[in-house]
């Protein structure tokens, strides 16, 4: 057949009939993934899992260390309230030990009442008992002392007890490695004139305690028991 074109026909309508049709692929194109690409995903995503896990974990234990200091600290300024309130409240007031007489209103040392390092006893006023409804006094004898790294708070029901009588034991806070009293009963050049020697017939002026711990070092506070 001949190229040329014929009358009423264009050229371009001749090429068009003659244009060959583009060659067909045998093969369709995949629209899935490889198993390189899914591996590659898969490790990406493990990464990326391990990575939030590590970022949470860290935020978990600093979350619950931050709550344990808080608590700590806590307690601790919560058995400063107690000792304080205990010191400010200090009497003169002789109490009987074990049933046997006493001539110290203030009465302690190191290893005493069983403590592990410094311990210290005396009476106080101002233990509530409203309208005297209960068997007992507003007066409450008193024992600070150090065992098994507890600072622990000691009180019988009556201040003159008998032979026998067990104390109520209250832990005021944990961790405490030392315990140390100093009492100043005079003063010195216009300072109180400290003793370790803290067993006397009269109150003193104020009282030093020192407090080792584990978390919070060394902690000293001094507090006034009577004015003179």
């Amino acid at each position: 057949m001949s190229n040329f074109p014929v009358a009423g026909q264009s050229r371009h309508h001749v090429n068009f009939i003659h244009r060959k049709p583009p060659r067909l692929s045998s093969q369709p194109k995949s629209l899935g993934f490889t198993l390189i690409e899914l591996l590659i995903a898969v490790a990406i995503f493990a990464i990326i899992a391990i990575a939030t896990g590590a970022v949470l974990s860290t935020v978990s234990d600093s979350n619950e260390t931050s709550e344990q200091a808080l608590k700590d600290l806590q307690d601790l300024q919560r058995a400063m309230l107690v000792m304080e309130r205990d010191m400010l409240q200090m009497v003169s007031r002789v109490p009987r030990i074990q049933g046997q007489q006493n001539q110290l209103v203030i009465n302690g040392g190191n290893f005493e009442f069983d403590s592990d390092e410094d311990g210290i006893a005396f009476v106080r006023n101002g233990w509530h008992n409203p309208q005297l409804m209960l068997p007992r006094s507003s007066l409450q004898n008193v024992t600070y002392r150090l065992q098994d790294n507890q600072l622990q708070r000691l009180h019988t029901n009556y201040v003159d007890a008998v032979i026998g009588t067990e104390p109520k034991i209250r832990v005021l806070f944990e961790g405490v490695t030392n315990l140390q009293f100093e009492a100043a009963f005079q003063f010195s050049d216009d300072e109180l004139d400290w003793q370790e020697n803290i067993e006397n017939t009269e109150l003193p002026i104020a009282v030093k305690v020192e407090i080792e711990t584990d978390r919070f070092g060394t902690i000293e506070r001094i507090f006034q028991v009577a004015i003179r």
